[in-house]
């Protein structure tokens, strides 16, 4: 789908445009309970708009014509991508069409109306906002971009795997979230052309199994039904380039409910103030469940990946 270089051209044209997020180490807490060996989380939430999707999303428009980018940008999301895709549209000076199911955060909303961007709910699904979006681009002439079905955004996600690899040069397990596949593809890329050793393990909702599926049955499919009301982390089917790549890169993939990722969520707020949307706290759901298998000796890296008030409440 993408190699090494893609991502390496990939960072340099969007470095002046993203920022370099922090790692915090899990130090300091009062409950610390599960979280065996050395755990380092990497704020991504911190990103511009609130989440890793920044990356992809500049690297695609940083890539297209002006001409393309006349009748604006369009796109369907569960609010991550369509933060990102609409302060890019920002940036660029034009319009932004983002089509959302009726699940997504309202506080994701507002910061869309923030960023200028129109918005639309369509379904209860990604799948149905995205057949919306499709429809949209085809009738204006808008930038379709998709949130994971795209080389170009999957490099761009990619750059986050040189970062933690630049700033935990000893880390030896890297746990991240899946919704469509796109950042796991591209960090996995990078990490594992870097410093192959390293594990790179999936965390993905009991209700919205996608890539834990295509796995075991070792083929793509489609989720007959999805239960998860993490709207970030909801998609019946990945793209065949997500899949080949997840199954060369990726050690595992493993599930966590939602009430698992809301008691994480809850957690990072109390223990660090930090405020991640359920599918930012999933890696420290995995974590606290106990269903990462690593010794206290490990150097895990815990990548918080999108910002909300999901631990807030």
């Amino acid at each position: 789908m993408i190699t090494i270089d893609d991502i390496l051209s990939a960072q340099e044209r969007i470095a002046p445009f993203i920022r370099r997020t922090p790692i915090l180490p899990a130090m300091q807490m009062r409950d610390a309970s599960r979280l065996k060996g050395r755990v380092t989380l990497k704020l991504e939430l911190l990103q511009v708009a609130g989440s890793f999707k920044a990356r992809g999303a500049m690297n695609r428009v940083k890539t297209l014509p002006p001409e393309k980018l006349r009748h604006g940008l369009v796109t369907a999301s569960g609010g991550n991508h369509g933060l990102a895709i609409a302060r890019t549209a920002y940036v660029a000076g034009v319009t932004a069409k983002i089509f959302l199911p009726s699940n997504v955060a309202p506080d994701k909303v507002a910061k869309l109306k923030g960023w200028n961007a129109s918005v639309e709910i369509v379904g209860s699904v990604w799948d149905e906002a995205n057949e919306a979006a499709l429809t949209f681009a085809a009738k204006t002439d808008a930038t379709y971009v998709h949130p994971f079905s795209d080389p170009v955004v999957v490099a761009g996600q990619g750059t986050l795997g040189f970062e933690i690899l630049d700033d935990m040069p000893d880390v030896d397990t890297i746990l991240v979230a899946i919704g469509g596949g796109g950042l796991i593809a591209g960090l996995s890329t990078a990490v594992k052309a870097r410093r192959p050793q390293v594990k790179v393990i999936g965390i993905e909702p009991v209700g919205s199994p996608t890539l834990r599926a295509c796995l075991d049955a070792q083929r793509l499919v489609t989720l007959d039904n999805i239960s998860t009301r993490v709207p970030t982390m909801a998609c019946r089917r990945t793209d065949e380039a997500i899949f080949e790549a997840v199954s060369r890169n990726v050690d595992d993939i493993i599930l966590v409910t939602d009430d698992e990722m809301q008691a994480a969520a809850r957690w990072l707020w109390f223990e660090f103030g930090i405020a991640a949307d359920l599918s930012g706290a999933a890696s420290i759901a995995a974590l606290k469940a106990g269903k990462i298998p690593h010794s206290r000796s490990a150097y895990v890296c815990a990548l918080i990946c999108g910002a909300g008030t999901d631990g807030m409440t």
